[in-house]
Protein backbone atom coordinates (compact mmCIF):
# COMPACT_ATOMS: atom_id res chain seq x y z
CA UNK A 1 0.00 0.00 0.00
CA UNK A 2 1.68 3.57 -0.92
CA UNK A 3 0.97 5.96 1.60
CA UNK A 4 -0.86 7.85 -0.47
CA UNK A 5 -3.22 5.17 -0.05
CA UNK A 6 -2.28 5.01 3.67
CA UNK A 7 -3.04 8.32 3.98
CA UNK A 8 -6.54 7.92 2.20
CA UNK A 9 -6.93 5.32 4.80
CA UNK A 10 -6.18 7.59 7.76
CA UNK A 11 -8.69 10.36 6.87
CA UNK A 12 -11.30 7.93 6.45
CA UNK A 13 -10.24 6.45 10.38
CA UNK A 14 -10.59 10.21 11.35
CA UNK A 15 -13.98 10.65 9.34
CA UNK A 16 -15.61 7.47 11.35
CA UNK A 17 -15.38 9.06 15.04
CA UNK A 18 -18.10 10.66 14.57
CA UNK A 19 -21.19 9.23 13.50
CA UNK A 20 -22.83 12.11 12.76
CA UNK A 21 -21.12 13.34 9.59
CA UNK A 22 -23.53 16.37 8.75
CA UNK A 23 -24.00 18.89 6.37
CA UNK A 24 -27.66 20.43 5.24
CA UNK A 25 -27.40 20.45 1.30
CA UNK A 26 -28.17 24.79 1.23
CA UNK A 27 -24.76 25.26 3.43
CA UNK A 28 -23.20 23.39 0.69
CA UNK A 29 -23.09 25.87 -2.06
CA UNK A 30 -24.16 23.20 -4.31
CA UNK A 31 -27.60 22.41 -6.18
CA UNK A 32 -29.66 19.31 -5.78
CA UNK A 33 -28.28 16.03 -7.50
CA UNK A 34 -24.46 17.91 -6.91
CA UNK A 35 -22.80 15.22 -4.61
CA UNK A 36 -19.76 17.26 -3.98
CA UNK A 37 -18.55 18.80 -0.52
CA UNK A 38 -17.25 22.33 -1.24
CA UNK A 39 -17.99 23.98 2.32
CA UNK A 40 -17.91 22.69 6.09
CA UNK A 41 -18.98 24.91 8.99
CA UNK A 42 -18.22 25.65 12.69
CA UNK A 43 -20.74 24.20 13.66
CA UNK A 44 -20.58 20.99 10.96
CA UNK A 45 -17.18 20.00 12.25
CA UNK A 46 -18.79 19.90 16.01
CA UNK A 47 -21.58 17.82 15.39
CA UNK A 48 -19.23 15.70 13.06
CA UNK A 49 -17.33 14.70 16.53
CA UNK A 50 -20.32 14.51 18.60
CA UNK A 51 -20.73 10.55 18.63
CA UNK A 52 -17.24 10.16 19.16
CA UNK A 53 -15.16 8.44 21.42
CA UNK A 54 -15.31 10.30 24.71
CA UNK A 55 -11.67 10.04 25.52
CA UNK A 56 -10.70 11.01 22.04
CA UNK A 57 -12.87 13.91 22.83
CA UNK A 58 -11.02 15.54 26.01
CA UNK A 59 -7.49 14.24 24.08
CA UNK A 60 -8.48 16.44 21.43
CA UNK A 61 -9.97 19.39 23.48
CA UNK A 62 -6.30 19.88 24.71
CA UNK A 63 -4.61 19.83 21.63
CA UNK A 64 -4.73 22.47 19.20
CA UNK A 65 -2.64 20.73 16.39
CA UNK A 66 -4.92 17.90 16.27
CA UNK A 67 -7.89 19.75 15.29
CA UNK A 68 -6.04 21.52 12.80
CA UNK A 69 -4.49 17.76 11.77
CA UNK A 70 -8.36 16.75 11.22
CA UNK A 71 -9.67 19.53 9.39
CA UNK A 72 -6.75 19.22 7.12
CA UNK A 73 -7.42 15.75 6.83
CA UNK A 74 -11.00 16.40 5.76
CA UNK A 75 -9.61 19.37 3.57
CA UNK A 76 -7.82 16.93 2.06
CA UNK A 77 -10.50 14.15 1.25
CA UNK A 78 -12.80 16.34 0.03
CA UNK A 79 -10.58 17.48 -2.56
CA UNK A 80 -9.28 14.16 -3.70
CA UNK A 81 -13.13 13.68 -4.08
CA UNK A 82 -13.70 16.23 -5.73
CA UNK A 83 -10.78 15.89 -8.53
CA UNK A 84 -12.48 12.50 -9.00
CA UNK A 85 -15.51 13.14 -9.77
CA UNK A 86 -13.90 16.16 -12.11
CA UNK A 87 -12.27 12.98 -13.91
CA UNK A 88 -15.18 11.09 -14.56
CA UNK A 89 -14.87 8.39 -11.67
CA UNK A 90 -18.30 8.90 -10.98
CA UNK A 91 -19.75 8.10 -14.11
CA UNK A 92 -18.22 4.43 -14.09
CA UNK A 93 -21.41 2.52 -13.65
CA UNK A 94 -19.55 0.17 -10.66
CA UNK A 95 -18.82 3.34 -8.86
CA UNK A 96 -22.61 4.80 -9.57
CA UNK A 97 -23.96 1.93 -7.79
CA UNK A 98 -21.95 2.04 -4.76
CA UNK A 99 -21.97 5.18 -4.18
CA UNK A 100 -26.36 4.65 -4.70
CA UNK A 101 -26.15 1.72 -1.93
CA UNK A 102 -23.60 3.64 0.00
CA UNK A 103 -26.93 6.62 0.08
CA UNK A 104 -29.06 3.52 1.29
CA UNK A 105 -26.60 1.98 3.58
CA UNK A 106 -26.27 5.20 5.03
CA UNK A 107 -29.75 6.06 5.25
CA UNK A 108 -30.96 2.85 6.56
CA UNK A 109 -28.39 3.05 9.31
CA UNK A 110 -28.69 6.35 10.71
CA UNK A 111 -32.70 5.56 10.26
CA UNK A 112 -32.11 2.80 12.90
CA UNK A 113 -30.32 4.76 15.65
CA UNK A 114 -32.99 7.42 15.29
CA UNK A 115 -35.46 5.07 16.46
CA UNK A 116 -33.19 2.77 18.67
CA UNK A 117 -32.65 5.82 20.76
CA UNK A 118 -32.72 6.00 24.09
CA UNK A 119 -33.41 2.46 24.27
CA UNK A 120 -29.93 0.93 25.06
CA UNK A 121 -27.78 -1.44 23.09
CA UNK A 122 -30.03 -2.75 19.91
CA UNK A 123 -29.16 -5.47 17.35
CA UNK A 124 -28.69 -3.57 14.18
CA UNK A 125 -32.87 -3.37 12.18
CA UNK A 126 -33.87 -5.46 15.36
CA UNK A 127 -37.87 -3.92 14.99
CA UNK A 128 -37.90 -4.95 11.32
CA UNK A 129 -39.48 -8.74 11.04
CA UNK A 130 -39.19 -11.76 9.60
CA UNK A 131 -42.78 -11.15 7.98
CA UNK A 132 -41.54 -7.86 6.81
CA UNK A 133 -38.69 -9.33 5.26
CA UNK A 134 -40.65 -12.09 3.07
CA UNK A 135 -43.16 -9.59 1.94
CA UNK A 136 -40.00 -7.28 0.91
CA UNK A 137 -39.00 -10.42 -1.29
CA UNK A 138 -42.78 -11.37 -2.15
CA UNK A 139 -42.95 -14.42 -0.16
CA UNK A 140 -45.74 -13.67 1.99
CA UNK A 141 -49.56 -12.18 1.46
CA UNK A 142 -49.85 -8.07 0.98
CA UNK A 143 -52.50 -5.87 -0.40
CA UNK A 144 -53.18 -6.38 -3.93
CA UNK A 145 -51.92 -3.04 -5.84
CA UNK A 146 -54.64 -0.77 -7.08
CA UNK A 147 -54.58 1.79 -9.62
CA UNK A 148 -51.66 1.69 -12.14
CA UNK A 149 -49.06 -0.39 -10.39
CA UNK A 150 -52.41 -3.02 -10.11
CA UNK A 151 -53.19 -2.78 -13.77
CA UNK A 152 -49.13 -2.75 -14.97
CA UNK A 153 -48.87 -6.12 -12.68
CA UNK A 154 -51.48 -7.84 -14.09
CA UNK A 155 -50.43 -7.27 -17.91
CA UNK A 156 -46.82 -8.60 -16.78
CA UNK A 157 -45.10 -4.97 -16.33
CA UNK A 158 -45.29 -4.02 -12.80
CA UNK A 159 -43.37 -7.00 -11.04
CA UNK A 160 -41.92 -5.43 -7.82
CA UNK A 161 -40.18 -8.59 -6.66
CA UNK A 162 -38.67 -9.06 -9.67
CA UNK A 163 -37.35 -5.82 -10.32
CA UNK A 164 -36.23 -6.14 -6.44
CA UNK A 165 -34.35 -9.28 -7.63
CA UNK A 166 -32.22 -7.60 -10.25
CA UNK A 167 -31.55 -4.56 -7.93
CA UNK A 168 -29.81 -6.80 -4.93
CA UNK A 169 -28.36 -8.71 -7.94
CA UNK A 170 -26.39 -5.78 -9.33
CA UNK A 171 -26.58 -4.57 -5.77
CA UNK A 172 -24.03 -8.13 -4.66
CA UNK A 173 -22.17 -8.01 -7.90
CA UNK A 174 -21.12 -4.46 -7.08
CA UNK A 175 -19.87 -5.37 -3.54
CA UNK A 176 -17.93 -8.85 -4.81
CA UNK A 177 -16.06 -6.75 -7.84
CA UNK A 178 -15.09 -4.14 -5.45
CA UNK A 179 -14.11 -7.09 -3.13
CA UNK A 180 -11.98 -8.59 -5.57
CA UNK A 181 -10.30 -5.36 -6.88
CA UNK A 182 -8.77 -5.11 -3.14
CA UNK A 183 -8.16 -8.57 -2.72
CA UNK A 184 -10.50 -8.77 0.29
CA UNK A 185 -12.78 -11.63 -1.47
CA UNK A 186 -10.93 -14.44 -3.28
CA UNK A 187 -10.97 -14.99 -6.77
CA UNK A 188 -12.76 -18.11 -7.02
CA UNK A 189 -14.96 -18.18 -4.34
CA UNK A 190 -18.52 -18.54 -4.59
CA UNK A 191 -21.38 -17.44 -1.75
CA UNK A 192 -22.87 -20.14 0.05
CA UNK A 193 -26.74 -20.97 0.52
CA UNK A 194 -26.47 -19.74 3.98
CA UNK A 195 -24.32 -16.04 2.73
CA UNK A 196 -26.56 -15.45 -0.21
CA UNK A 197 -29.38 -15.57 2.65
CA UNK A 198 -27.59 -13.19 4.93
CA UNK A 199 -26.85 -11.07 2.10
CA UNK A 200 -30.40 -10.78 0.66
CA UNK A 201 -32.22 -10.35 4.23
CA UNK A 202 -29.68 -7.34 5.31
CA UNK A 203 -30.10 -5.61 1.62
CA UNK A 204 -34.06 -6.27 2.39
CA UNK A 205 -33.66 -3.90 5.90
CA UNK A 206 -31.53 -1.46 4.43
CA UNK A 207 -34.39 -0.86 1.67
CA UNK A 208 -36.77 -1.14 3.99
CA UNK A 209 -35.31 1.86 6.48
CA UNK A 210 -34.83 3.25 3.37
CA UNK A 211 -38.21 3.76 2.00
CA UNK A 212 -39.56 4.55 5.70
CA UNK A 213 -37.20 7.03 6.30
CA UNK A 214 -37.82 8.61 2.94
CA UNK A 215 -41.79 8.40 3.67
CA UNK A 216 -41.32 10.12 7.34
CA UNK A 217 -38.42 12.99 6.18
CA UNK A 218 -40.92 15.46 7.22
CA UNK A 219 -41.68 13.92 10.31
CA UNK A 220 -37.49 13.53 11.06
CA UNK A 221 -36.87 17.14 11.05
CA UNK A 222 -34.35 19.17 10.19
CA UNK A 223 -31.39 18.50 12.06
CA UNK A 224 -31.71 14.63 11.29
CA UNK A 225 -32.19 15.49 7.24
CA UNK A 226 -29.20 18.01 7.32
CA UNK A 227 -26.96 15.11 9.47
CA UNK A 228 -28.18 12.06 6.70
CA UNK A 229 -26.96 14.44 3.55
CA UNK A 230 -23.66 15.12 4.93
CA UNK A 231 -22.84 11.47 6.57
CA UNK A 232 -24.31 9.85 3.13
CA UNK A 233 -21.54 12.78 0.85
CA UNK A 234 -18.58 12.34 3.70
CA UNK A 235 -19.11 8.33 2.96
CA UNK A 236 -19.33 8.86 -0.77
CA UNK A 237 -16.27 11.45 -0.67
CA UNK A 238 -14.29 8.52 1.22
CA UNK A 239 -15.17 5.34 -1.61
CA UNK A 240 -14.44 7.78 -4.16
CA UNK A 241 -11.48 9.89 -2.58
CA UNK A 242 -9.98 5.74 -1.88
CA UNK A 243 -10.36 4.10 -5.49
CA UNK A 244 -9.18 7.55 -6.91
CA UNK A 245 -5.75 7.05 -4.99
CA UNK A 246 -5.40 3.27 -5.86
CA UNK A 247 -6.34 3.75 -9.47
CA UNK A 248 -4.46 6.99 -10.15
CA UNK A 249 -2.69 8.64 -7.39
CA UNK A 250 -0.40 5.22 -6.99
CA UNK A 251 0.78 6.04 -10.28
CA UNK A 252 1.65 9.53 -9.78
CA UNK A 253 3.32 9.03 -6.88
CA UNK A 254 5.25 5.72 -7.37
CA UNK A 255 9.13 5.96 -6.82
CA UNK A 256 11.68 3.77 -9.04
CA UNK A 257 15.49 2.24 -8.29
CA UNK A 258 16.48 4.63 -10.66
CA UNK A 259 14.76 7.45 -8.59
CA UNK A 260 16.52 6.30 -5.51
CA UNK A 261 19.65 6.01 -7.13
CA UNK A 262 19.69 9.44 -8.22
CA UNK A 263 18.76 10.67 -5.08
CA UNK A 264 21.30 9.04 -2.43
CA UNK A 265 24.13 9.82 -5.30
CA UNK A 266 23.03 13.72 -4.64
CA UNK A 267 22.95 13.14 -0.64
CA UNK A 268 26.13 12.66 0.43
CA UNK A 269 25.02 11.55 3.67
CA UNK A 270 23.35 8.35 2.32
CA UNK A 271 26.65 7.05 1.30
CA UNK A 272 28.27 3.97 2.05
CA UNK A 273 31.60 3.59 0.44
CA UNK A 274 33.16 4.08 4.10
CA UNK A 275 31.04 1.50 5.75
CA UNK A 276 32.11 0.04 2.22
CA UNK A 277 36.13 0.14 3.17
CA UNK A 278 35.72 -0.93 7.42
CA UNK A 279 34.21 -4.21 5.47
CA UNK A 280 36.73 -4.68 3.27
CA UNK A 281 39.39 -4.52 5.84
CA UNK A 282 37.96 -6.71 8.04
CA UNK A 283 37.11 -9.02 5.30
CA UNK A 284 40.96 -8.93 4.70
CA UNK A 285 41.82 -9.85 8.26
CA UNK A 286 39.92 -12.93 8.23
CA UNK A 287 40.97 -13.79 4.83
CA UNK A 288 44.79 -13.62 5.93
CA UNK A 289 43.41 -16.43 8.86
CA UNK A 290 42.59 -14.46 12.36
CA UNK A 291 40.05 -16.12 14.40
CA UNK A 292 36.61 -15.47 12.51
CA UNK A 293 34.31 -15.71 16.04
CA UNK A 294 36.37 -13.53 17.79
CA UNK A 295 36.73 -11.56 14.71
CA UNK A 296 32.54 -11.57 14.87
CA UNK A 297 32.29 -10.53 18.34
CA UNK A 298 34.83 -7.99 17.94
CA UNK A 299 33.56 -5.96 15.08
CA UNK A 300 30.24 -7.41 13.56
CA UNK A 301 27.11 -4.90 13.96
CA UNK A 302 24.76 -8.09 13.85
CA UNK A 303 22.82 -8.15 17.41
CA UNK A 304 21.49 -11.15 16.32
CA UNK A 305 24.72 -13.31 16.84
CA UNK A 306 27.00 -10.86 18.26
CA UNK A 307 28.76 -12.47 21.61
CA UNK A 308 27.75 -16.01 19.62
CA UNK A 309 31.07 -15.69 17.16
CA UNK A 310 28.83 -14.38 14.18
CA UNK A 311 26.80 -17.80 14.25
CA UNK A 312 23.48 -19.17 13.11
CA UNK A 313 23.22 -22.26 13.61
CA UNK A 314 20.40 -25.55 11.72
CA UNK A 315 19.61 -22.79 9.48
CA UNK A 316 16.44 -24.21 7.22
CA UNK A 317 17.58 -23.43 3.36
CA UNK A 318 15.05 -20.49 2.26
CA UNK A 319 15.50 -18.58 5.59
CA UNK A 320 17.56 -15.98 4.92
CA UNK A 321 17.77 -13.11 2.33
CA UNK A 322 18.83 -14.12 -1.14
CA UNK A 323 21.83 -12.59 -1.38
CA UNK A 324 23.52 -13.53 2.02
CA UNK A 325 21.74 -17.72 1.52
CA UNK A 326 23.36 -17.99 -1.88
CA UNK A 327 26.59 -16.87 -1.39
CA UNK A 328 26.51 -19.17 2.01
CA UNK A 329 26.30 -21.74 0.12
CA UNK A 330 28.21 -21.74 -2.79
CA UNK A 331 30.87 -22.10 -0.41
CA UNK A 332 32.59 -25.63 1.28
CA UNK A 333 32.16 -25.99 5.06
CA UNK A 334 35.78 -23.97 6.09
CA UNK A 335 35.69 -21.61 3.50
CA UNK A 336 35.07 -17.87 4.05
CA UNK A 337 33.25 -15.98 0.98
CA UNK A 338 35.91 -14.30 -1.71
CA UNK A 339 33.97 -10.91 -2.09
CA UNK A 340 31.82 -9.47 0.19
CA UNK A 341 28.40 -9.83 0.34
CA UNK A 342 25.44 -6.73 -0.06
CA UNK A 343 22.26 -7.17 1.38
CA UNK A 344 19.59 -4.28 1.79
CA UNK A 345 20.87 -4.38 5.54
CA UNK A 346 24.91 -3.69 5.13
CA UNK A 347 27.65 -5.56 3.66
CA UNK A 348 28.52 -9.46 5.36
CA UNK A 349 32.02 -11.16 5.47
CA UNK A 350 30.33 -14.99 5.18
CA UNK A 351 32.24 -18.15 6.61
CA UNK A 352 30.22 -21.95 5.97
CA UNK A 353 30.92 -23.82 8.80
CA UNK A 354 28.51 -27.06 7.73
CA UNK A 355 25.86 -28.36 5.78
CA UNK A 356 23.74 -31.65 6.43
CA UNK A 357 20.29 -32.67 5.54
CA UNK A 358 18.03 -32.42 8.44
CA UNK A 359 14.39 -33.78 9.08
CA UNK A 360 12.13 -30.12 8.88
CA UNK A 361 10.19 -29.93 12.14
CA UNK A 362 7.03 -28.01 10.48
CA UNK A 363 6.65 -30.05 7.14
CA UNK A 364 8.85 -33.84 8.50
CA UNK A 365 10.15 -33.69 5.34
CA UNK A 366 14.39 -33.73 4.58
CA UNK A 367 15.64 -30.26 4.63
CA UNK A 368 18.62 -28.86 3.61
CA UNK A 369 20.37 -26.97 6.81
CA UNK A 370 23.66 -25.26 7.11
CA UNK A 371 25.67 -23.60 10.23
CA UNK A 372 27.05 -20.19 8.65
CA UNK A 373 28.84 -17.17 10.69
CA UNK A 374 28.74 -13.70 9.40
CA UNK A 375 30.26 -10.46 10.28
CA UNK A 376 27.83 -7.71 9.30
CA UNK A 377 28.78 -4.04 8.79
CA UNK A 378 25.35 -2.28 8.65
CA UNK A 379 23.96 0.32 6.30
CA UNK A 380 20.88 0.74 7.64
CA UNK A 381 19.92 4.28 9.36
CA UNK A 382 17.31 5.82 11.25
CA UNK A 383 14.85 8.52 9.58
CA UNK A 384 15.81 11.88 11.48
CA UNK A 385 12.22 12.75 11.18
CA UNK A 386 11.29 9.71 13.42
CA UNK A 387 13.58 9.27 16.19
CA UNK A 388 11.47 6.93 17.83
CA UNK A 389 11.82 4.87 14.41
CA UNK A 390 13.44 1.74 13.48
CA UNK A 391 16.69 1.29 11.59
CA UNK A 392 15.58 0.87 8.02
CA UNK A 393 17.83 0.02 4.89
CA UNK A 394 18.88 3.02 3.22
CA UNK A 395 16.78 2.57 -0.16
CA UNK A 396 13.85 1.49 2.17
CA UNK A 397 13.93 5.11 4.07
CA UNK A 398 14.78 7.14 1.00
CA UNK A 399 11.94 5.10 -1.10
CA UNK A 400 10.07 6.37 1.38
CA UNK A 401 10.47 9.92 1.95
CA UNK A 402 10.18 10.20 -1.82
CA UNK A 403 7.18 9.22 -2.01
CA UNK A 404 5.99 11.32 0.94
CA UNK A 405 7.68 14.56 -0.90
CA UNK A 406 5.62 13.33 -4.00
CA UNK A 407 2.25 12.78 -1.76
CA UNK A 408 2.82 16.28 -0.49
CA UNK A 409 2.95 17.75 -3.93
CA UNK A 410 0.26 15.81 -5.25
CA UNK A 411 -1.92 16.23 -2.58
CA UNK A 412 -1.17 19.73 -2.34
CA UNK A 413 -1.98 20.42 -6.10
CA UNK A 414 -5.60 18.67 -5.93
CA UNK A 415 -6.63 20.65 -2.69
CA UNK A 416 -5.03 23.84 -4.43
CA UNK A 417 -7.10 22.97 -7.67
CA UNK A 418 -10.57 21.76 -5.82
CA UNK A 419 -10.63 24.10 -2.50
CA UNK A 420 -12.94 23.11 0.45
CA UNK A 421 -13.82 25.44 3.26
CA UNK A 422 -12.94 23.89 6.67
CA UNK A 423 -12.54 25.56 9.57
CA UNK A 424 -10.02 24.79 12.18
CA UNK A 425 -11.47 26.57 15.02
CA UNK A 426 -14.22 24.60 15.38
CA UNK A 427 -15.38 23.56 19.39
CA UNK A 428 -15.15 20.21 20.64
CA UNK A 429 -18.38 18.61 21.80
CA UNK A 430 -17.71 18.22 26.04
CA UNK A 431 -18.66 14.38 26.47
CA UNK A 432 -20.01 13.79 30.35
CA UNK A 433 -18.52 12.19 33.16
CA UNK A 434 -20.96 9.61 32.94
CA UNK A 435 -19.49 8.65 29.33
CA UNK A 436 -16.19 9.10 29.86
CA UNK A 437 -16.79 6.04 33.00
CA UNK A 438 -18.65 4.06 30.53
CA UNK A 439 -15.95 4.20 27.84
CA UNK A 440 -13.30 3.53 30.49
CA UNK A 441 -15.05 0.56 31.78
CA UNK A 442 -15.92 -0.87 28.37
CA UNK A 443 -12.09 -0.68 27.62
CA UNK A 444 -11.53 -2.79 30.83
CA UNK A 445 -13.49 -5.24 30.04
CA UNK A 446 -11.95 -5.90 26.58
CA UNK A 447 -8.59 -6.04 27.66
CA UNK A 448 -7.32 -9.18 28.03
CA UNK A 449 -7.41 -10.92 31.79
CA UNK A 450 -3.96 -11.25 33.50
CA UNK A 451 -3.35 -14.67 35.18
CA UNK A 452 -2.15 -14.06 38.25
CA UNK A 453 1.86 -15.91 38.76
CA UNK A 454 1.68 -19.73 39.75
CA UNK A 455 -1.37 -20.62 38.05
CA UNK A 456 -1.27 -20.42 34.33
CA UNK A 457 0.50 -24.42 34.50
CA UNK A 458 3.35 -25.83 33.72
CA UNK A 459 6.04 -23.56 31.99
CA UNK A 460 6.60 -24.64 28.23
CA UNK A 461 10.29 -25.48 27.57
CA UNK A 462 12.07 -22.36 25.88
CA UNK A 463 12.02 -22.30 21.90
CA UNK A 464 14.57 -19.82 19.81
CA UNK A 465 12.83 -18.90 16.52
CA UNK A 466 14.85 -19.60 13.33
CA UNK A 467 18.20 -17.13 12.69
CA UNK A 468 18.09 -14.53 10.05
CA UNK A 469 20.47 -11.52 9.83
CA UNK A 470 17.33 -9.77 8.79
CA UNK A 471 13.63 -10.51 7.63
CA UNK A 472 13.15 -10.76 3.77
CA UNK A 473 11.65 -8.53 1.63
CA UNK A 474 8.44 -9.03 0.35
Amino acid sequence: MSNLTKGVAVIAVILAIGAGLVLWKTKVGGHHGDESLNRLTREDMSVLLADANPMQLQQLSSNPEAKKKIAENIRQLLAVAGQARKEGLANDETVKRELESTRAIVTASLYDKHINEGKGEMPPFSFITEEQVKEFWGQAPAAEPTGVQGFLQKIGLGDETARRQMEFQQFLDTKIALAKETGRFPEDKTLTEDELKQAKDDYAKIKIYEAEAGAKRNELGEEFNRNLELQVKLQQAQFLASRYANKTLVERVKVTDEDVKKYIAEHPEYSTTEKRATAEQILSRAKAGEDFAKLADEVSQDPGTKGKGGLYEAVTKGKMVPAFEQAALALEPGQIAENLVETPYGYHIIKLEKKETATDPTSGQPAETYDVRHILITTTMKDPTNPMGREMPINDMVKSTLEEEKQKKVLDEIVANNPVEVPEDFEIPKPSEEDVKQMQQQMMQQMPMQMPEGIEGEEEPETKPAPKPAPKKK
